[in-house]
């Protein structure tokens, strides 16, 4: 098969399961569309609104298109560790033989939603870490393998709601893109209630499985990128340090810590998705700027002074984009 016709594959099959998931989520177009990147970029995603927008049923939608086991883990302050990863157990069989046993957590799935992530405390949290990052999980001095494909969906509440805890930065960096749920505009708002208070199922259909979406993951890695793009996205995560020469004044002003390494991975790969998309098989400036936003804004940590004067790192990463140092 030629590259074009990989090209016009993936773009096929792209749609159809975005078309499929909007059956049952409603005005929230590029949100699917984004978690969708995440996934077939091998990514997780940070996904954050207010309780009630569909956030749950979205990912659940999700795996059920793709065919891929799913499990929902809700978090909650007395949560455990184990209770995500699974534990060792000494169990007894037939013949009155004891032996230890690993009994595996909801996390050993291949589509996750860590419903109300912020809720747990930081230990609890952190318990993720190993899996997204290694794909393993190490129990008792063994590492057992976790599925592929493998995506951590997330999903926090606004900081400023009670009873929430900040994810520590170190996972924060671990999400390819944090996204935000808007509410619905007036219009998508009746049809969610007449979809969700009728007795209507809107079906969907399994239009793709595992070996696909592993076999357009390959195609995604395949994308080649110009030098001048890739300076291009290095500028920008450079850009967010206020120690490098070119950094833009908010980022000198605002920033305390800038985007990592991950930061400018996420841009690259994510971007490459967006080229296949757009029907092209190299990757433009173009692409790096769309997908600057979801790919930055939960990597940058904000300095005491721009927290007292509400700078939201949106602002910084889109001041950075329009910063003429940086313009291509």
């Amino acid at each position: 098969m030629s590259v074009e016709d990989q090209v016009q594959q993936f773009r096929t099959q792209f749609h159809r399961i975005k078309v499929e998931v909007q059956k049952r989520i409603i005005g929230q177009d590029d949100v699917v569309e984004d978690i969708l990147i995440c996934l077939f970029a091998n990514g997780h995603a940070l996904i954050e609104g207010v309780p009630g927008l569909g956030k749950t049923r979205m990912i659940q939608t999700l795996s059920e298109v793709l065919d891929l086991s799913f499990k929902r883990i809700q978090f909650t302050p007395d949560m455990m560790p184990s209770d995500i990863t699974g534990t060792t157990i000494l169990v007894e069989d037939q013949q009155g033989q004891k032996r230890f046993e690993f009994q595996a957590g909801p996390v050993f799935s291949q589509v996750i939603l860590a419903d109300e992530i912020n809720r747990a405390t930081p230990r609890t949290q952190s318990a993720l870490l190993e899996a997204m990052q290694e794909r393993t999980v190490s129990i008792a001095r063994t590492t057992h393998e976790l599925g592929n494909p493998f995506c951590v969906f997330a999903t926090q509440n606004p900081i400023e709601m009670d009873g929430t805890y900040p994810l520590p930065e170190a996972q924060l960096d671990r999400f390819l893109f944090k996204l935000r749920v808007e509410f619905p505009d007036h219009a998508d708002l009746i049809e969610i209630m007449q979809q969700t208070t009728s007795d209507r199922q809107m079906e969907v259909e399994t239009v793709c499985e595992a070996d696909s979406i592993l076999q357009m993951q390959q195609l995604i890695l395949g994308v080649p990128i110009a030098d001048h793009v890739a300076v291009y996205a290095s500028k920008i995560v450079t850009a967010t340090h206020a120690d490098q020469p070119n950094a833009s004044e908010m980022a000198k002003s605002y920033v305390e810590l800038g985007a990592s390494v991950r930061g400018l991975q996420a841009l690259v790969l994510t971007a490459k998705i967006r080229a296949l998309l757009d029907g092209r098989y190299n990757v433009a400036i173009e692409d790096i700027r769309t997908v600057a936003l979801p790919a930055l804004r939960h990597r940058l940590l904000i300095n005491f002074e721009g927290q007292s004067e509400r700078v939201s790192t949106e602002e910084i990463i889109k001041d950075i984009l329009a910063t003429e140092e940086i313009k291509p």
